[in-house]
């Protein structure tokens, strides 16, 4: 049986800032009242990038334009196409429609703050290959 294919993105502000989601607060979700990135699992007939796009769509209401490809990771659960975009969002204008709230964490923060799934990993080889 082929594993799911989740898709996610890294959202730098021009501060090298990322942007994370604070997931919710129920025993029923992987990860709860956990910070974690924007994304989805992809659907029948989509492509990771279609599935990326339609997912911030609805779930932060913007149209992302230019994205980069960052890595494909195959977790032993899951595989994840990585993608992510330089993008100066405004957190009190960007209406959330999943999740706790919206927050902004540099690299010092990341480092020092459990993610949800894998991506405390995944922020040390996406900063590794920008070499910053």
């Amino acid at each position: 049986m082929d594993k799911p294919i989740a898709v996610s993105i890294i959202l730098l502000n021009s501060k090298n800032e990322v942007l994370l989601f604070l997931r919710d607060d129920k025993s029923t979700i992987p990860f709860p009242n956990t910070w974690d990135l924007l994304g989805g699992h992809i659907e029948e007939g989509e492509s990771p990038e279609e599935c990326i796009r339609r997912e911030m769509d609805e779930e932060i209401e913007i149209k992302l334009g230019e994205i980069k490809l960052f890595k494909k990771y195959e977790w032993p659960d899951f595989d994840e196409f990585i993608f992510w975009k330089v993008i100066d969002l405004n957190i009190p204008e960007i209406d959330l429609h999943e999740g706790q709230r919206l927050a902004y964490f540099n690299r010092s923060q990341l480092n020092s703050t459990e993610l949800a799934f894998h991506y405390n990993q995944v922020f040390q080889d996406f900063f590794f290959s920008r070499h910053e």
